[in-house]
């Protein structure tokens, strides 16, 4: 898969551009139905959030489409009837009167529909900021966990974010600025007709030269964007790593605020030289287009004023024409501009149609799905499997064969990148296996429903989640779906040694953890969230229970004491336990000994010790370092 960096904007959206001129129209035909096809996917988008905001924004495209016409021509009523007093033609005043009111309620109603207009789409725009952003979330519980692994997934997701709390009602809005500028120009060309059928045409004629500029520089603006996005992603790192409330210790301890910072600089150097160079063209292409606009202005408002001068109209309508000139003149720029907002808006908008068209593959591979059979010992098999993350060029597992039989208890143990986490992450379905496939009570577990295969595991990873939530609720997410009160969180708490300190606690159990959002909550040490993290596993009511690296912040006795208790609440339960204190796999029933994504050594603890293999040199080298350490002490 390429990276996000590698591609054209042409290529993300799957439109090529035209090898000869007569693939022209084909190419026109394709990017403006790659336009449409995303602008309703936006329309739908506000659909389902709330339907009453696109009647509304139909009626407001027609009344701002119409309101200024109508504006101009009162305006002109008033002078001219102001003129013929000055030149002596009599009338009552109370025409003018009558004028004035009209303009006051004309401007009283403009400007009372367009603030509650505003109020209206300010209100509604977080209502589709929300829908979306609700979206994206559930999305992100959907897709696999390979996506993770992938750079492009980061930019899309990061893109999708970025954009989806003003993209939608962006685009809506100018949308039907479109077309209340449609209205407008129109009207004022049947205006404008009156005095001469050419100058419209005129107006819109060098209207062309703006128009290019815009169209392809906004196209340039987004391929950059694209391109660039690694960059953007490096900057919020950068600035992001200085103020992390956990990293600031070492930052300051080690100087390196002044490395980060000098770090960012550089990106954004890089970065912005190329986005100054783009803003630059486009302004200067912008002067030279609007140049040629001014020039023609010029010469249609003295073809006026001669008019005037000559008495072909009156006074009045000078206001009136020049009115309507600027009118269609800003009115073509605006709907340049709009209609090229929209299509870089359609064009950013497909980071959040692409990522959330991610399709999972972790899903069941028959219909209906397999269901988990519950609250019984389960035997687990693996043949020949073997595995690699995207992107590596070979294998993180060999040709694994392996199997645990109900109710065993399994400790895996083996150096750093041996492949344990991994093994791990096959059994649970996070990862499907390269080849080979893993067997749970003699079925493929891709046969099974997914969500009821992730319930039937209690699995506390050595990377586990710190949430900022009550202390309670913490060890609640170890099972989120269990009915269970106060009494058992708390007897869960006690099993792992949290309960000692959590009482402790300002608020006991109800005690918000970290420092996020309440400036009385608890900062924890890892031991102790490690302990809390171990009640997770103890809360949960799962069938297999996986412990990868659950104690390796505890001294060995605490670990210890917390293996001895797990002993009791494994009864008739498949463990599978990951440590490097090699102390705690003499209680288990077998032993898995691995090194560079082979298992090499299979057995208890007392066969292993007897083959004087691998097993053997790692648990002696541990217990001759203890023993040193005891000896000093």
């Amino acid at each position: 898969m390429r990276d996000i960096n590698d591609m054209s904007v042409n290529d993300r959206y799957r439109v090529p551009k035209p090898k000869s001129i007569s693939e022209v129209p084909k190419y026109m035909k394709d990017l403006l139905k790659s336009f449409f096809s995303r602008l309703f996917y936006i329309f739908r988008l506000v659909w389902d959030t709330k339907k009453s905001l696109l009647f509304i924004m139909v009626f407001m495209a027609v009344f701002n489409g119409v309101m200024p016409v109508i504006g101009s021509l009162i305006g002109a009523r008033i002078m001219n009837r102001l003129a013929e007093a000055y030149a002596g033609a009599e009338f009552a005043f109370g025409v003018i009167t009558v004028l004035l009111v009209l303009q006051f309620f004309y401007t009283f109603v403009n400007q009372t529909v367009t603030r509650l207009y505003s109020t209206v789409t300010s209100i509604s725009g977080e209502q589709v900021s929300n829908h979306v952003k609700m979206l994206i979330m559930d999305k992100a519980r959907e897709v696999d966990m390979v996506s993770y692994d992938s750079p492009d997934f980061y930019a899309r997701m990061e893109n999708a974010n970025r954009e989806a709390g003003m993209r939608p009602i962006q685009i809506m809005s100018s949308t039907f600025s479109v077309l209340s500028t449609l209205i407008s120009i129109i009207s004022y060309i049947v205006v404008l007709f009156s005095v001469s059928s050419w100058a419209p045409w005129l107006i819109i004629l060098v209207s062309i030269p703006t128009t290019i500029v815009n169209f392809v520089y906004r196209k340039k603006n987004v391929n950059y964007m694209f391109r660039r996005s690694k960059s953007r992603r490096q900057m919020d790192y950068y600035a992001s790593t200085v103020i992390d409330k956990d990293l600031v210790k070492e930052i300051r301890m080690f100087n390196l605020n002044s490395t980060f910072t000098n770090k960012y600089k550089a990106v954004f150097d890089d970065y912005y030289r190329g986005l100054r160079r783009l803003r630059v063209e486009e302004t200067l292409w912008g002067l030279a287009a609007a140049l040629v606009t001014s020039a023609v202005y010029c010469l249609l408002y003295i073809f006026l004023a001669r008019g005037v001068y000559s008495r072909e109209f009156a006074v009045g309508d000078f206001s009136l024409y020049t009115g309507a000139i600027t009118a269609i003149g800003g009115g073509v720029s605006g709907l340049i501009n709009s209609t090229a907002s929209i299509y870089e808006g359609t064009l950013f908008i497909e980071n959040l149609i692409s990522f959330l068209g991610e399709k999972p593959t972790i899903v069941p591979s028959v219909s209906p799905a397999r269901h988990v059979m519950r609250g019984v010992p389960h035997r687990i098999e693996f043949r020949d499997v073997c595995f690699r993350y995207q992107g590596l060029d070979h294998d993180v597992l060999h040709s694994i064969d392996l199997t645990i039989e109900p109710g065993e208890t399994v400790v895996i143990v083996g150096l750093n990148g041996a492949g344990k986490t991994t093994l791990v992450k096959l059994l649970t379905r996070l990862y499907d296996p390269s080849s080979g496939t893993v067997m749970l009570d003699g079925y493929d577990i891709r046969e099974y429903d997914v969500d009821e295969l992730y319930d039937m595991f209690g699995i506390i990873f050595q990377d586990f989640g710190k949430y900022a939530v009550t202390a309670g609720e913490n060890i609640v997410f170890g099972d989120i779906e269990r009915d269970a009160g106060a009494e058992e969180v708390r007897e869960a708490a006690k099993k792992s040694g949290s309960d000692v300190y959590i009482q402790g606690l300002k608020n006991g159990y109800d005690t918000p953890l970290m420092r996020y959002f309440e400036a009385d909550g608890a900062e924890l040490s890892i031991g102790q969230w490690q302990k809390l993290a171990i009640a997770r596993a103890f809360y949960s009511d799962s069938d297999i229970l996986i412990l990868d690296e659950p104690t390796a912040s505890l001294d060995p006795m605490a670990e210890q004491d917390i293996f001895n208790r797990f002993n009791e609440l494994r009864h008739n339960k498949t463990s599978i336990f990951i440590s490097h204190r090699l102390s705690s796999a003499t209680i288990a029933d077998k032993i898995l000994v691995m090194e560079n994504g082979r298992i090499v050594e299979v057995g208890s603890h007392g066969e292993l010790m007897a083959q004087k293999g691998k097993y053997y040199t790692l648990f002696s080298t541990q217990a001759a370092r203890y023993t040193e350490e005891s000896a000093k002490e």
